[in-house]
């Protein structure tokens, strides 16, 4: 695979299930060059194995499908280009879609009644006079911004408390009805002589905001009977010095959106916390009623006395009796990780499925309330989302052979109705993945994957770290892997202690001891493999990595100097300047190396860098808010005035997700600039040093 190739990749969003089990519908996106944006429709997938998928709709980016309960209408999220996501509808059979909300910063999620009459949705609410909503003030115009709370910025988004997350409620058009239209010419003038200073009628229906605190509101779902609708949010009081949050519910009745009632001081009832007798401090991620209404499942993690503690916590799921009492744990905190993507499918009366991380996989599993569990997907695939409906259970994947595609549940097994990256593996060509474990320096299993490339070598290794540092490198198709290995280079890439998957004592292995076993364990691993794999060239070494990877190869360097060159991007480089400058500063730093300046020096690249003498190239985003570009700054800064090896690579409007959410042009260059970095140190035949310019 070349950089070229990235619009190739397509990638697939959660199914939507039929109600009849008949088929899915799934959201599937790609780079494309030309517009330098992610543009992709919705897809219908047949479960029918005679009859192929087809495209669905033809807008420029249509994502998130979920069909109505009775099954007559789907829902999705379109956003033109340049433009912000609107919720439209259109009827399950086919149709012309129609808009029904015209959010200022447009819609993020959306949940459907039991009655197929009304969703909640959550969209992005500015304060007045800003982001927009105030004609001729600009961004540079706006008021000034009096800042009180730790929490008030967030990678991605920027400010947050003038634009938190709300909730509304929308009574749904009928899609047979006559659109509206609007008055024009006399129709006009008559109306406002006959009601004086009124406004024509809008051509959306009205929608009513449930909340108003200034804070975020997530993943709200309505009640099995849909007279409520439960969400989570920060609402405690002090809730700023800490990382917990918490089930509410608000009361909206089955009237109309127009008629119902509304929350938060918008002149209904206040959002009601739904708090289990024995749980203490947590983060809440996802709530969801039964289908029999008997029971609340929830997925959150323990944050310690402190509320601040969330350092490798994997995420349990919970049961809570609707009516309130204690909650039962139903997942083994220790060894099963539940937060791959923060969503709660229900499946049955009673059950629920939920997505698992574990050992570089992620596989699919159903709890019901009762206790019991199993796994329905497990293996080599890395398991993106799930739905069921009709019988039938639909999953979304990618496995080392595909970035994403689509499989029911069949027999008990997982067949795949699609084939999405056909053009991909065509084209570009995908190398499999070898996987490997190797012991760290005092026996632990470090493990881990080769991409090898083609040929007997020797060829030149590069070390690859990822980030978080509680993340996994997976088997799956990556991106990065593949472009390196196709331009001749062995990619390594494991997951040393610190890493999610392998149970929590794994992950805490380096809380305050960041740069220990870590960097023992990825070392062990590549010398594991060196001496595993003679083609492999031990004197042709690279290392590098992004945000806690970036971290880590800064480290690494400072006391290993047998790599030729190392590309550190996106570091989290010093934990003193951190503390101020990161939108997690306030408490991310102070929980991974401790809270003292002897602690934090111990395990700071900043203050080891007069130890570096690899070349180094520095990656970083002008609007990453995760690890602001002043680590990159002062790193770059720092090499260069001793007199190492040093570029700085810096990425105008893109911000701490970069290499996977960039814009497809910056994407595309961020690979090529990084082959000529390898090019100049560690050529080779598809790489070679010409290519450095």
């Amino acid at each position: 695979m070349k950089s070229e190739h990235l619009p190739l990749i397509n990638s697939v969003s959660a199914p939507a299930v039929h109600p009849d089990g008949s088929r899915a519908v799934v959201s599937v996106l790609r780079p494309d060059f030309d517009a330098d944006a992610y543009v992709g429709q919705l897809w219908t997938v047949p479960l029918d194995p005679d009859q192929p998928p087809r495209r669905l709709t033809r807008g420029f980016r249509d994502t998130a499908p979920d069909f109505s309960p009775d099954g007559q209408v789907l829902a999705f999220l379109r956003a033109a280009a340049g433009g912000k996501p609107q919720l439209h509808i259109v009827e399950a059979g086919g149709g012309e879609p129609q808009p029904v909300t015209d959010a200022p910063l447009g819609v993020s999620a959306f949940a459907w009644s039991p009655d197929s009459r009304r969703v909640v949705y959550s969209a992005r609410t500015p304060e007045d006079g800003r982001y927009g909503s105030t004609p001729g003030v600009s961004a540079g115009s706006e008021d000034a911004r009096l800042i009180t709370d730790y929490q008030y910025r967030m990678n991605g988004v920027g400010y947050t408390a003038d634009k938190p997350v709300q909730l509304f409620l929308l009574e749904l058009p009928a899609l047979g009805a006559e659109p509206r239209v609007a008055p024009a010419g006399r129709a006009v003038k008559d109306r406002a002589a006959a009601v004086p200073g009124s406004n024509p009628p809008g051509l959306l229906p009205a929608a009513r905001q449930l909340t108003s605190a200034a804070t975020d509101h997530n993943g709200a779902s309505f009640g099995t009977d849909g007279s409520s609708i439960y969400f989570t949010a920060a609402l405690h009081e002090g809730s700023d010095p800490d990382l917990a949050s918490g089930i509410y519910r608000i009361t909206v009745g089955e009237g109309t959106a127009e008629e119902g009632t509304a929350g938060e001081g918008t002149g209904g009832p206040e959002p009601e916390p739904v708090a289990p007798a024995n749980t203490g401090r947590q983060t809440v991620h996802a709530v969801r009623q039964s289908q029999d209404g008997q029971w609340l499942f929830f997925l959150a993690q323990d944050l310690g006395g402190s509320g601040q503690d969330f350092v490798a916590r994997n995420t349990a799921l919970y049961v809570l009796p609707a009516g309130g009492g204690d909650a039962v744990r139903m997942s083994d905190a220790e060894t099963t990780d539940l937060g791959c993507n923060g969503r709660i499918e229900l499946v049955g009366p009673d059950s629920a499925l939920l997505l698992n991380n574990t050992r570089g996989t992620v596989e699919l599993l159903e709890f019901q309330a009762a206790g019991n569990h199993r796994r329905l997907v497990q293996g080599g695939r890395v398991v993106t989302g799930a739905a069921a409906g009709g019988g039938s259970v639909v999953v979304s994947f990618a496995d080392a052979a595909t970035a994403g595609d689509v499989a029911v549940l069949d027999g008990g097994h997982p067949r795949v109705l699609t084939d999405f990256s056909a053009p991909l593996r065509a084209d570009a060509g995908i190398i499999e993945p070898l996987e490997l474990t190797v012991p760290s320096g005092d026996g632990y299993p470090v493990h881990g994957w080769l991409v090898k490339p083609p040929g007997q070598g020797p060829h030149p290794v590069l070390l690859n770290i990822h980030g978080g540092p509680f993340a996994q490198f997976t088997g799956a198709l990556f991106d990065e892997a593949q472009v390196y290995a196709a331009a001749g280079y062995a990619v390594l890439m494991c997951n040393p202690r610190g890493s999610a998957g392998y149970g929590q004592a794994h992950g805490r292995a380096i809380k305050e001891k960041m740069g220990t076993l870590d960097m023992e364990d990825v070392l062990a691993f590549l010398d594991g493999a060196l001496g595993k794999f003679a083609e492999l060239d031990a004197g042709s070494l690279g290392i590098m990595g992004g945000s806690y990877g970036g971290y880590l190869t800064a480290w690494t360097i400072s006391h290993d100097h047998r790599f030729r060159a190392a590309i550190v991007e996106r570091g989290f480089l010093d934990p003193v300047s951190f503390i101020g400058s990161s939108d997690i500063g306030w408490f991310f730093g102070g929980e991974y190396t401790g809270r003292s300046a002897d602690l934090m020096a111990a395990q700071s690249p900043m203050a080891r860098v007069d130890q570096v003498r690899t070349p180094a190239l520095v990656i970083h985003s002008e609007e990453d808010l995760r690890c602001p570009v002043e680590q990159g700054q002062r790193y770059f800064t720092a090499l260069k005035q001793l007199g190492v090896e040093s570029a700085f690579l810096v990425f105008p409007g893109e911000n701490h997700e970069l290499s996977r959410s960039g814009t497809p042009h910056h994407r595309k260059q961020r690979f090529d600039r990084i082959l000529q970095w390898w090019a100049r140190y560690l050529p080779t035949t598809a790489n070679p040093a010409t290519a450095a310019g």
